[in-house]
């Protein structure tokens, strides 16, 4: 997972911090219970643990969390020590990261980095049941623009981190016809042609839900092709019609496909299943912040 780990996206979780600790400190920028409770020269330490296992996802948010909280608040610095990569298996009661610091700046913290961690950690957790289960069948994983505004390149990053692959980023990273787009443009090849023409450096996708359509999108210059919530045996049909083409495709399984029915899609010969479960619907792994004793 070193490669998730160089890629995490920083500037994008300082932004996120920020936002977060300013919905939890107000505009005064307080933690009224804490600052009446903890002395300010009160230091501790303390561990971030796994409660369950999953793969851990986010961890360079952590002394983001800490550093933001101390210059908001005035309230200290905290030396933090990470134990474990991004992409790593946990069990329960797993040290993850141990602390050292104010005892104030680590309470106040305590939330925000807890809902970041735990969330992208979540998704990464779910990407690596998704990816466990296409192993050997030489289908991979991809997310989709199914995310938490805000949050979409750490929730991508977390797929990385779980073993997935990140699919476009936006809008504006990648062409994407969809029904929609069919209908307005009048056909397949017209949308095709259309966003040849206005944006002719930009790769192209093109949905289609049947073997004919498939083979319109190829005949049109499409060689990324998405089978949309087709069943195994059309989707097994649609692979061979464009297998058997002159010029390579790339083919995807979109819509509808769940952990149970993986293999069987990714059996089908098909490079990739997309899943906007995989951000949009993942739980949660928990974690939590323990003072040492």
């Amino acid at each position: 997972m070193t490669r998730a780990e160089l890629d995490f996206p920083f500037d994008e979780a300082r932004r996120l911090v920020r936002t977060a600790l300013d919905e939890d400190l107000g505009p005064r920028h307080l933690d009224v219970t804490t600052l009446a409770t903890i002395p300010s020269e009160q230091v501790r330490s303390a561990e971030i643990v796994a409660r369950s296992h999953g793969v851990v996802a986010g961890l360079p948010a952590v002394p983001l969390v800490f550093d933001e909280v101390s210059t908001l608040v005035g309230t200290g610095a905290v030396d933090t020590e990470l134990l474990v990569a991004d992409g790593a298996e946990v069990d329960r009661g797993d040290v993850v990261a141990r602390l050292q610091g104010p005892l104030r700046t680590v309470l106040i913290a305590e939330r925000t980095l807890l809902n970041v961690v735990c969330r992208l950690s979540g998704i990464a957790t779910h990407t690596r049941r998704w990816a466990h289960m296409l192993e050997g069948t030489g289908a991979m994983v991809l997310d989709t623009r199914k995310t938490t505004p805000g949050m979409r390149l750490l929730e991508k990053y977390a797929v990385r981190a779980g073993g997935g692959t990140n699919k476009r980023m936006g809008l504006y990273d990648v062409a994407m016809i969809k029904d929609n787009h069919k209908l307005a443009a009048g056909s397949v090849a017209a949308a095709y042609a259309a966003v040849r023409a206005a944006y002719p450096d930009v790769d192209v996708q093109v949905e289609v839900t049947t073997v004919d359509e498939a083979l319109e999108a190829y005949a049109a210059g499409a060689r990324f092709v998405m089978c949309d919530n087709m069943s195994v045996a059309l989707l097994t049909d649609t692979v061979r019609a464009l297998r058997d083409q002159p010029e390579d495709v790339e083919i995807e399984a979109t819509g509808g496909l769940t952990l149970d029915v993986a293999r069987d899609y990714g059996l089908t010969g098909v490079d990739y299943l997309s899943v906007g479960g995989l951000t949009h619907s993942s739980p949660i792994l928990d974690l939590a912040l323990d003072l040492a004793d």
